[in-house]
C-alpha cells in the first residue's frame, strides 16, 4: 500500500496540472486546452489521459516488476487472465468533468487478487482527498493536510432517507424514475465513479445506481474494495458480485452502491424498472 501512495499522488498532480493550465490560467502561469477525442460517442479521451495513464504504467512497472498492469489507455493483451493478481489503472475517472472544468475527477488504480479487488486508491486532486483500502485492513481517507482517518458508512436504514449521488455528466430515466420512485429527495451530481463510491464509503453519501453498463473494471476495481472495507456493498442492478476475471472488460449489467444498510431495498425498488431490460 505504502510503495502505491506516491504513485497515485504523482499522477493525480500531474492530471491536476493538466486541468489548472486549461481551466485556471491564473493559477497555472499560462493559458493552454486540450483536444478532446472520443473513444465512441459516450467515452471521450485527452492528452491529459494519457500522460497521466503512461505515468502510472511506468512507475507501476518499476515498483512491480513481475506484474500486470492493465490502464484505460492502453490495450487489453490478455495477460491479466492468467495471472494471480495484476493492477488496474483508470489515469482520469470522470474525464467529463475534467472537461468541464469541475472538480469531480479522480485518478484510480486497484488491484486484483484470484478475481477479487484487494487493494485500491482513488485520489481526487481537486479537493485534495484520498481514499484508500486494503483487504481485510479497512478503509482510510485523507483530506487536505489532515490526518489519515478510518471511514465507515452510514448508518441510515430508510431508502427515503437516503443521499443519492449520481452522475454530472448524464442524467439516466432510469434513476430519475427509481428516485421519485423511493422517495429519495436529496441528491448530489458527481463525475468519477470511483469518488461516488468513495463518498459513498466515508458516510457522505448512502447511495448511487448506474443503469448504462458502461462501466469497466477500471472504473470499480479501486474503490469496491475501499467501499467494501468500509462496510458497504457493490453489485450489478440484479445483486450480483461484479466480475473482474472475464474476457469481457465491460460491468453490461449496471450498478448499485449502498452502504449496506440500504442494498436490499435498492434492488427491490429497481425490480419493476429492469423487466424486459
Amino acid at each position: 500500500m505504502l510503495r502505491l501512495l506516491p504513485i497515485v499522488l504523482e499522477a493525480g498532480q500531474l492530471a491536476h496540472r493538466y486541468f489548472q493550465a486549461w481551466h485556471e490560467p491564473q493559477t497555472a502561469g499560462a493559458a493552454s486546452s486540450l483536444s478532446v477525442e472520443w473513444k465512441d460517442a459516450e467515452e471521450p479521451v485527452t492528452e491529459a489521459d494519457r500522460a497521466v495513464s503512461e505515468l502510472c504504467i511506468a512507475r507501476l512497472a518499476a515498483a512491480f516488476p513481475a506484474e500486470v498492469v492493465l490502464s484505460e489507455e492502453r490495450p487489453d493483451d490478455g495477460a491479466r487472465l492468467s495471472a494471480p493478481h495484476f493492477w488496474l489503472v483508470d489515469p482520469i475517472d470522470g474525464t467529463k468533468d475534467f472537461i468541464a472544468g469541475r472538480a469531480g475527477y479522480s485518478v484510480m488504480i486497484g488491484q486484483v487478487t484470484a478475481g477479487e479487488p484487494s487493494l485500491g486508491v482513488v485520489y481526487q486532486p481537486a479537493a485534495e482527498r484520498l481514499w484508500l483500502a486494503e483487504r481485510g485492513r479497512g478503509a482510510f481517507e485523507i483530506v487536505e493536510d489532515r490526518p489519515l482517518a478510518r471511514i465507515t458508512v452510514s448508518a441510515i436504514q430508510q431508502i427515503a432517507d437516503a443521499r443519492m449521488v449520481s452522475s454530472a455528466s448524464t442524467r439516466e430515466e432510469l434513476v430519475e424514475k427509481v428516485r421519485t420512485s423511493a422517495g429519495i429527495r436529496d441528491e448530489l451530481q458527481v463525475g468519477s465513479v470511483g469518488v461516488k463510491l468513495c463518498l459513498i464509503a466515508s458516510a457522505a453519501r448512502d447511495i448511487y445506481m448506474n443503469p448504462a453498463g458502461r462501466c469497466k473494471l477500471w472504473d470499480t476495481a479501486a474503490p469496491e474494495v475501499i467501499l467494501q472495507e468500509a462496510g458497504g456493498k457493490l453489485t450489478d442492478l440484479r445483486g450480483s458480485k461484479l466480475r473482474y476475471t472475464d474476457l469481457d472488460l465491460g460491468h453490461h449489467r449496471g450498478l448499485v452502491a449502498s452502504n449496506g444498510l440500504l442494498h436490499r431495498d435498492a434492488l427491490r425498488v429497481l425490480e419493476p424498472f429492469l423487466v424486459g431490460r
